[in-house]
This record gives C-alpha cells, sequence and structure tokens, in this order.
C-alpha cells in the first residue's frame, strides 16, 4: 500500500481576535482614540456587528443602555439580522422592536417582567426564539463558558478620552459584562453620560474598551425591584384557597406582572 505523505496542515489559534481587529480598523477612520461621535453610532453598529453574532445588551435591574439599544433597532435589517441576544431584563419597548424587525432571533435572559406580554405574543407568532431563562447569576457564568459575546453593549457615567470608564454609583452588571468581552477578544461598546478630562476613580481601563460614544442623554435609569411600595398601584387580593387560578379581574398589565413573575420563579 503506498504511502499517502499529507501537507502542512494551515489553521488559526487566533481567529476572534484576527476578526476583531478586522471590524475595528473599519471603524477607525471615525475615530479619535477610542473616542466615536455620536452622529457614527448606528454605522458602526452595522459595521461591528455581523449577523448572525451573540450579543450582550446592558439591561438589568437599574440602568439600561438605552442610547445603544435604541441606536441598534435603526440598523438596516437587510444587512444585519438573526442576532443572539443576552439580556438580563427585557424591559424596554426597543428590546422586543428588535426581533419585529428581524434584526435579532434568539434571546436568553432572566426576567421579562415590563415586557413580558409581548414576549409571549412574539414567541407564539414565531418572531423570537427563547435560548433559555436564567437565573441571573447563570447567565453571566455562562458569559464566560458557552454564551461568550462576540459583542458587548454597555453604559458608564463617564470617561476620559483614553477609553477609561468610571461607572458611578450603579455599576451594576457592566464589569462581568464588559470581561466576557474584552478576555474572549470579543468587541466592548460603552455609552457614557459624559466625556471628561479626569475621572473620580477608574472602574474599568481603557484596555477592556474598544469604542466610546457619549450618548444623547443620560443612560435610563429605573430600579425594577426596589420601587417605594407608596407608588405601586393596589393589585387584586390573593385568595389562598384559589391559588392555582389566575383572577378574572387581572387587566391585562397585571397578567404581564404575573407572567414576569412566573419567569423568575
Amino acid at each position: 500500500m503506498a504511502k499517502q505523505i499529507l501537507g502542512p496542515v494551515s489553521r488559526s489559534w487566533t481567529t476572534r481576535r484576527d476578526e476583531k481587529r478586522r471590524r475595528i480598523e473599519l471603524v477607525k477612520p471615525w475615530m479619535k482614540g477610542s473616542i466615536l461621535p455620536k452622529e457614527k453610532i448606528i454605522e458602526a453598529l452595522e459595521t461591528l456587528i455581523v449577523s448572525g453574532d451573540r450579543i450582550v445588551l446592558e439591561g438589568d435591574n437599574q440602568k439600561q443602555a438605552d442610547f445603544l439599544s435604541r441606536s441598534l433597532v435603526k440598523v438596516d435589517a437587510k444587512r444585519l439580522h438573526d442576532l443572539h441576544l443576552i439580556i438580563s431584563s427585557i424591559s424596554r419597548p426597543e428590546h422586543l422592536t428588535l426581533f419585529e424587525l428581524g434584526i435579532a432571533k434568539k434571546v436568553d435572559f432572566a426576567f421579562a417582567g415590563p415586557q413580558s406580554l409581548r414576549v409571549s405574543q412574539l414567541l407564539e407568532d414565531g418572531q423570537l426564539e427563547i435560548g433559555a431563562i436564567h437565573t441571573y447569576v447563570e447567565l453571566y457564568a455562562r458569559l464566560l463558558v458557552d454564551l461568550v459575546p462576540n459583542v458587548v453593549l454597555v453604559c458608564a457615567d463617564q470617561a476620559d478620552a483614553e477609553g477609561n470608564l468610571y461607572t458611578g454609583p450603579n455599576t451594576e452588571d457592566t464589569p462581568v459584562i464588559v470581561e466576557a468581552a474584552a478576555f474572549h477578544d470579543g468587541i466592548v461598546i460603552v455609552q457614557v453620560n459624559q466625556i471628561v478630562d479626569k475621572l473620580p476613580r477608574v472602574d474599568i481601563p481603557a484596555s477592556w474598551v474598544d469604542v466610546v460614544v457619549e450618548a444623547d442623554r443620560p443612560f435610563a435609569l429605573e430600579p425594577l425591584f426596589t420601587r417605594d411600595p407608596r407608588h405601586i398601584p393596589a393589585r387584586t387580593t390573593h385568595n389562598p384557597a384559589n391559588s392555582n387560578t389566575c383572577p378574572a379581574s387581572l387587566n391585562s398589565d397585571n397578567k404581564s406582572r404575573l407572567f414576569g413573575l412566573q419567569l423568575i420563579f
């Protein structure tokens, strides 16, 4: 039997790093250091994100990267589609508009109280696919294992010209999301309320950050689980004898909130 001689096999161990570098190079002409003008954010998203990418959008118990989420829904769905969205809390309308437009297709999340009715409708209509409904801890842990993101969209209070970040009193989940991308050759895009000369402290170093954009307004801040009880409307009284049924008096808003609780527990 004749010997088969195989030539050298070409293999790259830096495919993610090379792809990240390729995408970043495309937007560098628009940037000054790590700072991107807000007018270029939609074009930048269309360039830095590729169809089918796994995207983490910061939306949690406190703060929302709403400038980035509002910008993402404005991209060309023919150019950017079928994204896999990872978000701890589906709480803003545009989070689900992404699915209605076909920009996103699949979602992994932990809580969807404010938008849970739309989640169920999109799921029934086949416009949304659920990967899994996680606990918060599991969701963030899997970012480092089998849900490693290609691009993350987060928010911070301030940045300096080098791209260092100050998260202010609402750090929340920002560091773990950024780490999951930065340590796995993913792209980190950050909206900030303000770009300053000197930060009060550095919470996230510039070496973890790729793009910083000053938003059109401060990031949305709404405590979803820690509201003042005085401002919560009265709800239908719970009847222990009928605990397995949904009271007929629940309106659509209450049913939405109930569905949100079921998603948690």
